[in-house]
Order: structure tokens, then C-alpha cells, then sequence
């Protein structure tokens, strides 16, 4: 009887599978949709955004502007019109205009003849980076400062987690989304005390995220091995990177026979975790080349704006978070080369090392399709110590990409929690800079081993009140007095300014004002607690340019890719409004200008001072002499501090 009643509960289920899954892509969101802030549309993107995400996105975004064309919600009466031809919607995906859904080819052709439909297309099912895992045997001692990590201590040892632990910066005050095939945690010895925000089942629509009837016996266990890596705790045994933080967690995977998921999926789960105010997401999902059903993407697909699931980890990532993946398992195989989404731009690929800090075989290499480094770290992905799913308090070793990302990621959340105040951007910038192969970075490795000390120790600006405040903590040194900061504008003369204690690791100073665009370098001096005098760096020189927010040691000062400073407008084509964004590293000046086809000025939508991050402007299809412009194609051009970008739009009444 009790298998009669669980095959009634699956038929259904297994019935919806049969059918292909679709994106229904639409062609806008509606007449109604508008940015105004008196606007429903505009009122329910706003508030569907917890206030941890509103501050967060404040921090990369115009703080009149965090709600952008994307985040307008899908258009209820379009959704409602499919839904009358009988098609169940899977998932509303505001940022892409779309909603996905199992389609018979009766229902694909109905959908495609709506007049509000742009196109159809099938979702793509990925590989899930799936860890080799292996029982794990007694476990050690290995304590710091009174903390007894047991057989974790290696893996966060690699990366100078423990002595950071023992500042007291454990993760406390982020956010961690993790996307995986499932999470048995309430049970677990490590996991059942972690701080769980909201969870979430995009396979089953519901709130359980462990194994249900449907799944494959331990298709959890990969899920819950990661999230104790990040966030376990159970003393002398097993103590996760970033065990202080709180967390979401997004089951994406559905494992019938072999690994997969589906690419909706991923993207509904970033959506929603940005939505709930999420600041680091970890992720091990990848594509590789053994798809399980066909129209693959290829390594040419591979260049950071082409797959679904890249696209939705840079649209989170330019909301303001820490976007990191696994590179792949996929080095000793044919692919070879890294997986999405870690070939995007801004999202961060994290690569394994055996615990000799040599690249693994089975590691993915780069570069991306275009040319660019991949992987962007790497961590130890070999052996690493984690929660088992066989018992409450049994534990195992996974070896893979994804067994690295949590510690990568873990080492993010505990680097905003030292400072809540760096943006994403500042943390990419400083993983590159503080990991070990900073100096001469390859696609076998990246920019080297993350280490969560250096990283923290590394120098950062805050900007207050037009005021900019460098931070510098010094992590590895037991105790430190007389800190100094020696700086210079011409690169030989150096002035010298006391720094201010802010506690017993870290200092910070209030710069003096600087030309605009000035490079200022600089380095510190400080007594250890024998009264013996350090220079930091020991024989280099920090770098910055004012107005800017990254600091530069070992890598040019940082500069945004031509094709992310200036975003494609969205929508495009376009009937009524459309969002033009750019990115600025700094408060520079800037202008942005409309030019129809023959290179006629149309309208000038900014000329000033950029704001940091992402700004927001939107043309309606008036001209500056407050004419409707004509349909066409429009040119947009972004001079920003001296350099030139374009795009293309079309505009149709």
C-alpha cells in the first residue's frame, strides 16, 4: 500500500518531466511597468527587497536608484493569459522577463502566437560538480587559542582562517546564500545550531530542502558536506570557515539517475536570494560537456555573457554581491577548461590545490572563451573535512572544485565582517591582490591560494561623507603599537600621519584631500610587542588613485572590462522605456549622450560626477528638445574619465 500511494505522489511529478521546459520570454513588462516611485510596478520590485538588501545594494547603487528595469516584476496579466491555456509556471524570472514552464508542443505553439511573447526556449540542463567523497577516520587535535578545529584544521589552516577566528571575526553580521542538491542539516551534530535564515526547494516549490520521496537516497549529502565546510560547528571536531554567519539555502539540484540541474532554476534561486538580502553566494554548480539532453552550450559559449546561469550570477553580483563558484572538475577530462557560471566577469571561480599548494589535475583551467584569467583562486580541494549525511555526528572527505568554494566563500563573509563596509567589488579586488600568485597570474591557478589573513590584512578605503578613511589591519602580528602611514604624491617624497587603533588587530586614518585622479603610494610602519620595527609591505609599495576605492600592490589599479562599464539597455528593442546603466570605480566625470544613426546628438541623459558603482538612467524617446524621437536605431555613448564606450538600441513606437 505505502509504495501504491508514492507512486500516486510521483506520477504526477514524473508526468511534468516528460515534457521539455521552456523559457516564455516576453517582450516588456507591461504598459504599466515604470520606474517612478509612485508606481506599483516600482513599489513591488522595492518591496520585495529585505532592508539587508536595500543597504547592500546602496553600496554599489545610487541610493535613489537601487531599483533597476530588471527588477520590475514579470507582468501578472501575461502570466495569467498563459496560465488560461492550461501551462503551469515553474519559476517568474523578473531579471531576465521571463517565466519558465513544461510545455507540450500544442501549449509551445499557443504561447508562441500571444502577441506579448518575444520568444520560446528551451532551459538547458547542467552538470552538478559532484565531490568524490570517502568515510572519514578519527579525528585529530588542533587547537588555537583554545579552539579545538579537530580534522578541519588543515583546510583552513592552508588558507590563514584559524588565526583570523582568533580576533574574534567569525563570519558574524553576513549573509550566505548556498545553491546545492539539498540540505539535511536540522539533524546534523555540526549544522543543527547554525543560523538558518530561509531555505528553499526550486525542484518541489516548498520549503524542504532535505531529501524528499521523490529524490534519489542521499542526494542531500553533497548540500550538506559543503555547508558544513563554511558553517559547521561542533567542537574538536569540525569548525567551518565562516560558522558565525547566517545563511540561505537554495536546493537547485534534481538527481533522478545522474547529476543535474536545471538552469531556471539557478537563476529563480540567485533572484530570490538577492531579494532576501543575501551578501556572498557559493555555488557548485557548472556546465561541462556530458549534457544529459541536448542542444549543449560549447567552450566558445564560455565568455561571460552568453549562459543563463553566468547572466544571473552577474545581475546578483551587480546588486552588490559576492558572486563565487566552483571552476570545475573538469582539468584531466576532454572539456578541460572552466564551467559556467565561473567564466563571468565579476563572478569569482575558485580552483583546488592539493594540501602541498600544487594545482589538483582534476582542477578546471582557463581562460574564459575571450581570453580572460580563470580560475580567480584557489583553495584546498583535496581531503577536505565535512559533515556526513549516514549520522548526526559522522563526518567524510570530499576532493573537488566544489569542496574548495565553501572556504573561499567562507573567507569573503569573514572579510565583510571586518568591514561591513567594502562593496563587492573591493572584495574581488583584494582576493586577486592577496592571494599568492598575485604577481604573475596564469589560468592554472589564478591569482593564487586565498588566505583569509592576508586578505584582511590587506589596506581598504571607506568613503564617509566625501571623506575617505584607509583601513589596515594586521592579522599575523601578535600585537602592534606606533602604526604609521608614509605616503607620497610625487614618488619620492613621503609624508608621515599616526593611524588610530580601531581595536587590537586593525587602524584606520582619515586621508587628507588629494587633487582628483591623483596616484598617491604609500606603505606602514609598526612596532611588535618585542619593539622591533616593520615596514609593510616589506620591499613594494601600495598604490591609489583618488577618488577611486581599490588599493594596488602587485596589480595595475583596477579597471572595469570595456563591455561591464557600459551595460546593454534593457529592454532593447524598446516601445516606451528603457534602463541604460554604467559602472564607474570611482566618482569621475562623466556623460552620457544618445545619437541617432547618422550621429545626430538626440539627448544628453547625464553629464557630471559618476557615483561609485552602478548608475541608473532610463530614456523615454524624447529628444532634449522635448520631441518624441523617431523609431530607429539609437547609439549610446559613455565617456567616463576620459575613456569611450558605445552600444546599440533599437526604439520602436
Amino acid at each position: 500500500m505505502k509504495k501504491f500511494i508514492f507512486l500516486l505522489l510521483l506520477i504526477p511529478f514524473l508526468n511534468l518531466h516528460s515534457q521539455d521546459k521552456y523559457f516564455i520570454c516576453f517582450r516588456d513588462k507591461g504598459s504599466d511597468a515604470s520606474l517612478s516611485k509612485s508606481s506599483l510596478t516600482y513599489r513591488e520590485a522595492l518591496n520585495s527587497l529585505s532592508p539587508h538588501s536595500i543597504e547592500r545594494r546602496k553600496k554599489v547603487m545610487d541610493s535613489d536608484s537601487i531599483i533597476t528595469f530588471e527588477d520590475l516584476p514579470v507582468n501578472r496579466n501575461y502570466i495569467e493569459e498563459l496560465t488560461s491555456l492550461g501551462i503551469k509556471i515553474v519559476n517568474k524570472l523578473s531579471w531576465f522577463n521571463s517565466v519558465s514552464a513544461y510545455l507540450t508542443d500544442a501549449q509551445k505553439k499557443q504561447a508562441g502566437s500571444l502577441p506579448f511573447v518575444k520568444e520560446i526556449v528551451p532551459v538547458k540542463v547542467l552538470s552538478f560538480q559532484n565531490d568524490v567523497m570517502k568515510n572519514a577516520g578519527l579525528s585529530k587535535v588542533a587547537v588555537l587559542d583554545g579552539m579545538d578545529y579537530g580534522n578541519s584544521y588543515d583546510q583552513l589552516a592552508l588558507s590563514g582562517v584559524p588565526v583570523v577566528h582568533s580576533k574574534g571575526i567569525t563570519g558574524s553580521g553576513i549573509i550566505i546564500g548556498l545553491l546545492d542538491s539539498g540540505f539535511h542539516w536540522k539533524f546534523h551534530d555540526a549544522l543543527k545550531n547554525t543560523r538558518v535564515l530561509n531555505e528553499y526547494d526550486f525542484v518541489f516549490g516548498d520549503s524542504v530542502t532535505e531529501n524528499q520521496s521523490q529524490d534519489v537516497p542521499g542526494q542531500d549529502s553533497h548540500g550538506t558536506f559543503v555547508f558544513s565546510v563554511i558553517g559547521g560547528y561542533k567542537d574538536s571536531t569540525l569548525i567551518g570557515a565562516a560558522y558565525g554567519s547566517s545563511f540561505l539555502l537554495a536546493k537547485t539540484e534534481y538527481i533522478p539517475s545522474e547529476s543535474h540541474t536545471e538552469e531556471d532554476n539557478y537563476a529563480a534561486a540567485l533572484i530570490w536570494m538577492e531579494g532576501q538580502g543575501v551578501d556572498v553566494t557559493s555555488s557548485s554548480l557548472g556546465y561541462n560537456n556530458d549534457f544529459i539532453s541536448g542542444d549543449s552550450y560549447t567552450y566558445a559559449d564560455m565568455d561571460g555573457k552568453t549562459t543563463i546561469v553566468t547572466k544571473a550570477a552577474e545581475l546578483a553580483f551587480r546588486r552588490g554581491v559576492v558572486t563565487i563558484t566552483a571552476a570545475g572538475n573538469e582539468g584531466s577530462t576532454q572539456w578541460y577548461h572552466i564551467i559556467a557560471p565561473a567564466d563571468g566577469f565579476k563572478t569569482m571561480a575558485v580552483g583546488a590545490v592539493y594540501f602541498d599548494n600544487l594545482v589538483a589535475s582534476f582542477s578546471s583551467r582557463g581562460p574564459t572563451y575571450d581570453g580572460r584569467i580563470k580560475p580567480d583562486v584557489v583553495a584546498l580541494g583535496v581531503n577536505v573535512y565535512g559533515a556526513s549525511t549516514n549520522g548526526p555526528n559522522l563526518y567524510t572527505y570530499g576532493t573537488g572544485t566544489s569542496s574548495a568554494t565553501p572556504i573561499a566563500g567562507g573567507i569573503a563573509a569573514l572579510l565583510l565582517s571586518a568591514y561591513p563596509h567594502l562593496t563587492n567589488e573591493q572584495v574581488r579586488n583584494i582576493f586577486h591582490e592577496s592571494s599568492d600568485n598575485s604577481v604573475n597570474p596564469d589560468n592554472d591557478r589564478g591569482y593564487g591560494l586565498i588566505s583569509a589573513s592576508k586578505a584582511i590584512s590587506f589596506p581598504n578605503l571607506q568613503l564617509v561623507n566625501s571623506n575617505y578613511i584607509l583601513h589596515k589591519a594586521f592579522i599575523d602580528t601578535f600585537s602592534v603599537s606606533n602604526a604609521v602611514l608614509h605616503y607620497s604624491t610625487d614618488n619620492t617624497n613621503f609624508e608621515e600621519l599616526n593611524m588610530n587603533a580601531e581595536n587590537d588587530y586593525a587602524y584606520q586614518l582619515q586621508l587628507p584631500a588629494f587633487a582628483f585622479g591623483q596616484e598617491v603610494e604609500f606603505y606602514f610602519t609598526y612596532m611588535d610587542d618585542t619593539g622591533n620595527l616593520h615596514r609593510d609591505p616589506a620591499d613594494k609599495i601600495y598604490k591609489f588613485q583618488y577618488g577611486g576605492m581599490f588599493v594596488s600592490l602587485n596589480i595595475a589599479l583596477s579597471q572595469f572590462p570595456a563591455d561591464y562599464v557600459l551595460i546593454n539597455n534593457y529592454p532593447n528593442p524598446f516601445n516606451s522605456l528603457t534602463a541604460i546603466d554604467f559602472v564607474a570605480e570611482g566618482n569621475f566625470p562623466a556623460e552620457l549622450i544618445i545619437y541617432d544613426a547618422i550621429g545626430r546628438k538626440v539627448k544628453t541623459l547625464f553629464k557630471g560626477i559618476s557615483h561609485i558603482g552602478v548608475n541608473h538612467y532610463s530614456w523615454d524617446g524624447m529628444t532634449d528638445q522635448g520631441f518624441e524621437a523617431a523609431s530607429g536605431i539609437y547609439i549610446y555613448t559613455l565617456n567616463l574619465n576620459g575613456k569611450f564606450y558605445t552600444r546599440k538600441m533599437v526604439y520602436l513606437k
